[in-house]
């Protein structure tokens, strides 16, 4: 007799059939987990493509558009000043801001030094336990 969803009544089997078909569902079900993960990770990884393409194609239009904000700032500043000089003191302002930028990078880094490796910690911890030993 089958239920209304196509699946077997397994009320009359008996205790060692049920038992026998144990091996059979676990390895159906394990197939069936690793089917679903490899479907879920090729979504995953689909998705992670298309949004690094979306995310490059941001930076590539930045990376355009700063020449473009550099020439508007020259021309807004050749109202008042000879354009060669407009030009001069926007490239001299951009190496001001690059050297701030490339020093704030510096302290980040430097911080990474200053912080103590988890595994160095595990290790002082055991050298410990061993010398009160």
């Amino acid at each position: 007799m089958t239920t209304p969803r196509g699946f077997r009544d397994r009320a009359d089997d008996s205790l060692l059939t049920l038992v026998g078909e144990i091996p059979e569902l676990i390895r159906n079900l394990v197939i069936a987990e690793i089917d679903s993960a490899k479907a879920w990770l090729s979504r995953t990884a689909k998705d992670g493509g298309w949004g690094a393409l979306w995310a490059f194609a941001a930076l590539f239009v930045l990376f355009w558009s700063v020449p473009v904000l550099g020439t508007f700032v020259i021309a807004g500043l050749s109202s008042w000043w000879p354009v060669w000089l407009s030009a001069l003191v926007v490239f001299f302002a951009m190496l001001v801001i690059t050297a701030v930028l490339a020093w704030l990078g510096i302290l980040r880094f430097k911080k990474i030094g200053e912080r103590q490796n988890p595994v160095q910690s595990i290790a002082l911890d055991v050298k410990e336990v061993r010398d009160e030993l």
